[in-house]
């Protein structure tokens, strides 16, 4: 199954306000681990960058000047998400600044059934605990210490961690099964020697079936000699 996990700055908190898009990570996850594919841009927002948001990502208004405008990138973006689910933290954020980007470049919005929230997901298996992605790599074990600053594709690197874990974890069985599979596809088969060991008998001797009766004779109404 094909999921892109993804993550977006930007300058603000509202398209509808004027604010957009500066940058955009996806990494692709398969049955929830990631591949190595990734999709990353920097985006010029056409407009300038306010210093609340720049404390945040750290993309200043000179970094952003020679990038591309979204309608450049648009076609690649649309073409490496194609249709799969979208893993995404706090998705309605994120949801809201890329359909309203997709829509003034022409293209169709994407629903909000497309998301898949982890940030829902960590509220409903931890009520009441920490929910970012900062406290999920910490309580899963996650490496974060080089996000000093939120950047979208790292963001989506650690998020495709803390994904999987949010789904269960890797199985060690399954890494178990791995090691015993041949570079052809097949399993190999392990020999075991054992020693060799003679059936038990099971028809009682001629001792234990007397023994057998004299206790029965001993019982009142015993069931083995009702008729």
């Amino acid at each position: 199954m094909r999921e892109i996990v993804l993550d977006t700055e930007t300058t603000g908190f509202k398209p509808e306000e004027g604010h957009r898009l500066v940058e955009i990570g996806c990494v692709e996850v398969i049955n929830h681990v990631p591949t190595g594919q990734r999709y990353h841009v920097y985006i010029n927002p056409q407009r300038p960058v306010p210093p609340d948001a720049i404390a945040v990502h750290g993309l200043t208004d000179e970094f952003l000047a020679d990038k591309p405008v979204f309608t450049d990138v648009v076609a690649d973006f649309v073409a490496f998400i194609a249709d799969s689910p979208l893993v995404i933290h706090n998705a309605a954020f994120d949801m809201a600044f890329l359909n309203w980007e997709l829509w003034q470049a022409g293209y169709e919005r994407m629903p909000m059934e497309r998301a898949i929230d982890t940030l829902a997901m960590a509220r409903q298996r931890f009520p009441g605990a920490p929910a970012t992605l900062d406290a999920l790599c910490k309580r899963f074990g996650v490496d974060n210490s080089g996000r000093t600053l939120h950047g979208a594709l790292l963001d989506a690197q650690l998020l495709a961690e803390v994904y999987l874990e949010l789904r269960g974890g890797r199985q060690a069985g399954l890494a178990l099964a791995a090691k015993g599979t041949a570079k052809g596809g097949t399993a190999e088969t392990a020999r075991i020697e054992r020693p060799f060991r003679p059936a038990r008998p099971h028809t009682p001797s001629e001792a234990e079936l007397a023994a057998h009766a004299e206790m029965v004779g001993k019982i009142k109404n015993a069931l083995w000699v009702q008729e």
